[in-house]
């Protein structure tokens, strides 16, 4: 299956943890980072997901947030260091492609965040996920 989620970490599911209709999934990607994904139970189920199944993370690069360092006091459980490898702009908008350790980001934000915040190739920055938006697969 072909999907148009740009993108797509592999990983390693280090926990599940169940509720009574979501479940919080750990999950290891290739690179060492670790990512919390919130999906429901029921899809825990039907993937056979638990601890040491093979997933991919799939994010939408709309819900990439971009920070330029760490942020504290922030609900956002996924902070992922990386480094811009390419700007590109269009009218209003912009893709942000980031290098992270086992794999590569883009972040589709404003034009004016790109120039508010001074991004550009070579620039290290924070990518913010947040869990219920990370999508798994196997």
């Amino acid at each position: 299956m072909s999907l148009s989620i740009r993108n797509q970490i592999a990983g390693i599911v280090t926990s599940v943890t169940p509720g009574e209709v979501m479940a919080t999934v750990k999950v290891r990607l290739d690179g060492g980072q670790d990512v919390t994904a919130a999906i429901t139970l029921e899809a825990v189920k039907e993937l056979g997901l638990a601890e040491g199944s093979a997933v991919k993370a799939l994010v939408k690069s709309t819900e990439v947030s971009l920070a330029t360092g760490p942020v504290a006091g922030l609900s956002i459980r996924n902070q992922i260091p990386g480094t811009i490898t390419d700007v590109a702009t269009g009218g209003a908008m912009a893709a942000v492609k980031v290098s992270v350790q086992g794999g590569e980001l883009t972040a589709a934000i404003t034009k004016d965040a790109v120039a508010d915040l001074k991004l550009a190739s070579g620039s290290s920055v924070v990518a913010l996920i947040k869990s219920t938006e990370i999508s798994l697969a196997v």
